[in-house]
């Protein structure tokens, strides 16, 4: 996959044949990149196309749990004995698709154990149902960063998503062990690439004019 450093390096240099511009720092070229990525990977996960694509979806192997009150899980309308268990800490920032943040996956450590989407509300609903007693499903929601487990006695759990933030703070025992930031993969699709940054450099270069590259233009970037 293409790193964060090469991509943004592919606009730079087009950029620097067009115009001179001392103060383009690749932080902002990046955030250009970034934010149309996010807009493609809404437009596939429209079509139900991005949860093909595996390697885009990192893994937080182990993510600590506290037990937490039903009035912060937005729970507090369960009148049942019901535990709330709660990521420790703030989960780094996720891809928003159509329908929320792109969760391939929540589980147990090992993963044998799935755990559904819901909300407070919905499950504070089933909870009340006569027959939610039969239910041996594990059920999760996504709020304020945090994800919330009602009925789960256990201290931590696995992860799959596409990560906006940096997840290094989970995976990395040590400053060296973390890759420098330019070298961090690009959680898109590959066959994205070109169209992201077709509209990068729109947005970046306005109405400037981009000289033909002579017999070989079709590598040009910008066509």
């Amino acid at each position: 996959m293409t790193t964060i450093g090469e991509a943004v390096s592919r606009v730079r240099n087009v950029i620097k044949s067009v115009k001179e511009d001392p103060f383009m720092t690749d932080r902002f070229i990046y955030s250009v990149i970034n934010k149309y990525a996010k807009m493609l990977i809404k437009r596939q996960d429209d079509l139900s196309r991005i949860i093909k694509f595996e390697s885009l979806f990192k893994v937080l192997p182990c993510v600590e749990l506290i037990e937490v009150d039903k009035v912060e899980a937005c729970c507090g309308s369960i009148k049942s004995n019901c535990r709330i268990m709660r990521t420790k800490e703030k989960l780094p920032l996720i891809l928003e698709g159509s329908y929320g943040p792109l969760f391939r996956s929540v589980s147990s450590i090992d993963g044998s154990i799935q755990f559904i989407k819901t909300y407070p509300n919905i499950y504070s609903s089933m909870s009340k149902t006569t027959s939610f007693k039969y239910n041996k499903n594990k059920y999760y929601w996504y709020l304020n960063n945090h994800l919330y487990f009602p009925n789960v006695e256990w201290e931590s759990i696995r992860i799959e998503a596409i990560w906006e933030g940096d997840i290094s703070m989970f995976t990395c025992e040590s400053d060296d062990a973390c890759q420098i930031y330019q070298n961090r993969q690009l959680s898109i699709p590959e066959y994205l690439l070109g169209e992201i940054e077709q509209l990068t450099l729109k947005e970046i270069l306005g109405g400037a004019v981009v000289a033909s590259d002579g017999s070989d233009d079709k590598q040009n970037i910008l066509r």
